[in-house]
């Protein structure tokens, strides 16, 4: 029957897609060895007397838990005091106002030259408070961080030498993680950060391609963010918005892989949740906003594909929750076929998606961690799981993005909790809770009856995937529930 055949194309349609991204990934992974050795040099140290003034901006937004210990790590920073301004942008509406305001008097006491800076309207949220530091900053540079990162004394030391080439716009820093051990679900993520922030930045800077500032950690030469037009607010990651344009505009961007700045991992699923959707939506509003500039532009093609390739890697969250959908009525419809084809074209696409993907996050351990990288081998099934898990979340996000649906900048909530048995559950900030949950644990009972079909049609084969769908949907959507009570 034809609608037979048109359901296999579409899964096999589907599957394809999923695995060019994968390969996408794995070409990426190949830049990192190729590059590897080629770490950035500055064309020279600057001497104490010639360091340039630095602006430190903190926006923050509702911050209790975290903001004291922000602003006490920033005070450390080893730099000339007479070069360093340090502006809390803080736009919370709660306790942290007091907090701060405590905090910088004390501060400003031992002689630290902070300023406070309460915005009572928060146009442009984030990238609104960023903008509006910027009229009262005294430094040719700002160095941002968010309230949950802690950074080390040296690392303005280490990233300002850099800027002695005149046409370096930023320089970021890779992301550490304060909470890696505290449970499953951190550790699934500092897993899925240090693939990013090591193998996907390191890649594109050291093979001459288009990456983003993250947001955080990063520095940047104020000239340059005026000249790609300041930070917008009509995207939810002005971040990778404002990297796009700058980069566009000519400037040259900086990734220090060996400069590590921690950061304190959410511990509840919803506010994972909330994260990984501002971050999709954000990207897709990016390419929505500049991949018609950026393909028009004499840019080479290899810049532009890896450009389309980085503002759309979330497509492939609908592309697997299409695939999903799909799995039981292929497996229905395909009974009477044997091993034999699985082997030839399911298997071969399976692979091209999943190994791609492991083989990914091995190597990122290895080298982050050459001394213990076997010892997180055993959270790969469930990171693999949480990624499938979280595609009904990050579909909405996509789809409001194409949409063209504005929303607010949604911050991630921060508990301040670092190791193993700290409470979070009685803390204050929650992660806005929804329906998505509901549909999870609907797709887990999809898979358990698609995991009955195959064994009861002998496609053991793909009993293992089918599994790692069930166990991801039910741990997402399980955990979201219990923790939202």
């Amino acid at each position: 029957m034809w609608y037979q055949h048109a359901l296999i194309a579409a899964y096999l349609v589907v599957l394809g897609l999923l695995a060019i991204y994968g390969f996408h990934r794995t070409s990426l992974l190949w830049l990192y060895y190729r590059f590897r050795s080629q770490p950035p040099r500055p064309p020279r140290l600057l001497q104490d007397h010639e360091l340039p003034r630095i602006t430190v901006q903190l926006p923050l937004y509702n911050e209790m838990y975290v903001a004291e210990r922000l602003l006490e790590a920033v005070a450390r920073l080893d730099y000339p005091p007479g070069k360093l301004q340090i502006q809390v942008l803080d736009d919370s509406t709660d306790e942290t106002q007091g907090i701060c305001r405590r905090k910088v008097s004390e501060l400003q006491r031992r002689g630290v030259d902070i300023m406070y800076i309460h915005r009572d309207d928060r146009t442009g949220f984030k990238a609104g408070a960023l903008d509006n530091g910027l009229h009262r900053a005294t430094g040719e540079y700002a160095l941002i961080f968010d309230a949950d990162f802690l950074p080390p004394p040296d690392m303005v030391r280490r990233m300002v030498h850099h800027f002695t080439d005149p046409a370096v716009a930023m320089v970021q820093t890779r992301w550490g993680h304060i909470n890696r051990d505290y449970s499953r679900l951190t550790e699934v993520q500092a897993l899925m950060l240090d693939g990013h922030h090591l193998i996907c930045q390191t890649a594109r800077h050291r093979s001459g391609l288009f990456f983003n500032f993250n947001g955080t950690a990063g520095m940047w030469r104020i000239l340059a963010i005026q000249d790609a037009g300041g930070w917008q607010h009509d995207t939810i990651t002005e971040d990778m918005d404002l990297s796009y344009r700058a980069q566009l505009r000519g400037w040259k961007f900086v990734y220090l892989t060996d400069t590590v700045t921690p950061a304190e991992l959410p511990v509840e699923m919803n506010s994972f949740k909330a994260q990984q959707f501002r971050w999709a939506k954000g990207t897709i509003q990016v390419a929505r906003k500049l991949l018609p500039t950026i393909l028009r532009s004499n840019l080479p093609l290899r810049t532009k594909v890896e450009a389309v390739f980085h503002l759309t890697e979330n497509f492939a969250y609908p592309l697997l929750l299409l695939l999903s959908l799909l799995v039981l009525p292929n497996l229905l419809v395909r009974t009477e076929q044997g091993w034999q084809e699985v082997l030839l074209v399911d298997l071969p696409l399976f692979l091209g998606t999943t190994t791609s993907l492991v083989f990914f996050y091995i190597l990122s351990q290895r080298e982050i961690r050459p001394e213990s990288w076997r010892d997180v081998i055993k959270h790969l099934p469930l990171m693999l799981a949480v990624g499938i898990g979280l595609c009904i979340n990050q579909t909405r996000a996509v789809l409001e993005a194409l949409a063209g649906r504005e929303s607010e900048f949604v911050r991630t909530p921060k508990h301040g909790v670092a190791t193993r048995g700290e409470r979070w559950i009685d803390k204050r900030y929650r992660a806005v809770k929804d329906l998505v949950p509901l549909a999870e644990l609907a797709m887990a009972v999809y898979f358990a009856a698609t995991i009955a079909a195959a064994v009861a049609g002998g496609h053991l084969l793909s009993a293992p995937f089918l599994v790692l769908f069930a166990v991801g949907f039910f741990y997402v959507g399980s955990l979201s529930l219990h923790q939202a009570r």
